[in-house]
């Protein structure tokens, strides 16, 4: 049997697609964000299911070249410019577009053993659609359930929506889980399963690293997150500015409508005099090298995080981790254990976080070291896909 994977004696035969069930994996956006980098990861063991996308893009190409059948919505495009925290009066002028989706979706699901919604969005279309076909539904739940990002009323539909319709609920943190069990969704439901990656390291040392990227001499710290005002790049800005001879790099774009907030980080990084030592790279490809190259990641997020993708990554390239003590932060690093927690919003706690690592490294080499081992047999991608697919088997096999 090749590249098997196997949940209470039944297994996925990556050869043999007829031996396997067949998934249907929904999406809403087709932009490469967090959440589309961990379902390009658990696609993986299912090459010949099927991708039903809202919209094309990046993760329409990825999923193709996974070995999956793409079905774009013929009604699905601008949708993903809906904001989550939209009022329904903002949705109303979208509900025939919305009622033909769902049918789309219900036709698609009829081909297919289980249906997989990876996003809040994608759940909320398919939920119904998959339940009035006889089709089980995971949700993937990459969101923290809270007032922060959140109204009530929205809180309240989306677990009981999944209390009725979701065959397990799938979040990345006990942070998340708690959060979905607080507002009302059933814990029976949850199943934790860690966000998993896998990093390929340069061997060379950080200096050829900086000569090679063109980055700065002295000393340097990085943020890497989309442009968001909860992801906190601005109190890091604040925070160096406090730290004389300190540059940074932030890496990162506004991906969904945060548009006026990446100007403001400019325009704040001026107003402190400290513009000639904020370097705005956007978007990256080479992010492990960027941060093998850097003195410190700091990961600032002003609201709770379901997870930190990027805290895991700074962990495997083997750099100090500073974080906002917020949602999943702490579960990560282990209580601060390997790395440095800090409260949100307190330039002032961060730039000392940060002073205390620049004055002196090798203070902090153990815990950097016991980081990077915490990520390799926690974080791992094989270990998310395994349990991942050990989820999907059962649930098919219950149906």
């Amino acid at each position: 049997m090749t590249g098997a994977l196997s949940a209470d004696g039944l297994a996925i035969r990556t050869g043999e697609p007829g031996t396997r069930p067949r998934v249907l994996f929904v999406s809403h956006t087709g932009t490469m964000s967090g959440a589309e980098l961990v379902l390009r990861d658990a696609v993986r063991p299912w090459t010949g299911s099927t991708a039903f996308l809202f919209e094309d893009g990046a993760l329409a190409d990825v999923l193709r070249g996974a070995g999956l059948t793409i079905r774009l919505a013929r009604r699905g495009s601008g949708l993903s410019g809906l904001r989550r925290d939209a009022s329904v009066l903002r949705a109303l002028p979208k509900l025939g577009r919305l009622a033909g989706l769902a049918l789309e979706i219900a036709r698609a699901a009829r081909a297919c053993d289980v249906v997989y919604a990876n996003s809040q969005k994608a759940f909320l279309l398919a939920a119904i659609p998959a339940r009035l076909v006889g089709r089980p539904i995971l949700w993937h739940l990459h969101d923290i359930l809270d007032g922060a990002h959140f109204g009530r009323a929205q809180r309240i539909v989306q677990a009981r929506l999944a209390n009725l319709c979701a065959a397990r609920v799938v979040v990345p943190s006990r942070a998340a889980a708690d959060a979905f069990i607080k507002v009302g969704g059933s814990a029976s439901r949850v199943s934790v399963v860690p966000n998993g990656l896998d990093l390929d390291l340069d061997p060379r040392s950080p200096a050829a690293l900086r000569a090679e990227l063109g980055l700065p001499a002295g000393p340097l710290i990085g943020v890497f997150s989309r442009l968001a005002p909860w992801k906190g790049q601005d109190v890091v800005i604040e925070a160096l500015a406090r730290i004389p001879d300190l540059r940074g790099i932030v890496v990162g774009t506004a991906l969904f409508g945060e548009d006026a907030y990446a100007a403001r980080l400019r325009t704040l990084a001026a107003e402190l005099g400290v513009a000639d030592r904020v370097l705005f790279l956007g978007q990256r490809s080479d992010v492990p090298r960027l941060m093998q190259a850097v003195d410190a990641v700091v990961h600032p997020s002003v609201d709770p995080e379901p997870f930190g993708r990027t805290l895991v990554e700074a962990m495997l390239a083997g750099v100090p981790v500073i974080a906002t003590d917020a949602g999943a932060s702490a579960e990560i690093l282990d209580g601060g254990a390997a790395g440095t927690l800090v409260p949100p919003r307190r330039p002032d706690r961060l730039a000392a976080a940060l002073a205390a690592v620049l004055a002196d490294p090798d203070a902090f080499a153990e815990r950097t070291r016991l980081a990077r081992d915490r990520a390799r047999t926690r974080y791992g991608a094989a270990g998310m896909q395994q349990a991942l697919a050990t989820l999907i088997l059962e649930t098919v096999a219950r149906a």
